[in-house]
């Protein structure tokens, strides 16, 4: 089992920049892929990033792709994905997900573990 604890979510102003983070327990992280995910009300959830067990691959939905960066410290157990440029489109709820396998995905039933989400709110 893998355990996996998003934070720094909030409210921020259009073109404004935030930094989400995952905490991960229960598994060597080194053997995770980690992805982010979103949901918006009335939404599906999908796919926003994912980064590969050593970070030195990374896959971006292209609709974030430029502004959205992800990011691992395995000495940690966190994935990160700092967000800039926001757009009130970004609204929704960030997932952190974590794979067991080691190849990159970005389709959600890939995934075998899910935090709780954080909000991330875009005002206009």
């Amino acid at each position: 089992q893998v355990q996996l604890v998003e934070s720094g979510g909030g409210l921020v102003q259009a073109g404004g920049s935030l930094r989400l983070s995952c905490g991960a327990s229960g598994r060597t992280f080194s053997d995770l892929t980690m992805g982010w995910f979103r949901q918006a009300p009335g939404k599906e959830r999908g796919f926003v990033a994912a980064i590969s067990w050593s970070g030195g691959s990374t896959y971006y939905a292209d609709s974030v792709k430029g502004r959205f960066t992800i990011s691992r410290d395995n000495a940690k157990n966190t994935v990160y994905l700092q967000m800039n440029s926001l757009k009130p489109e970004d609204t929704a709820v960030y997932y952190c997900a974590a794979d067991r396998t080691r190849i990159l995905s970005s389709r959600r039933a890939e995934y075998d573990y899910w935090g709780q989400g954080t909000q991330v709110t875009v005002s206009s």
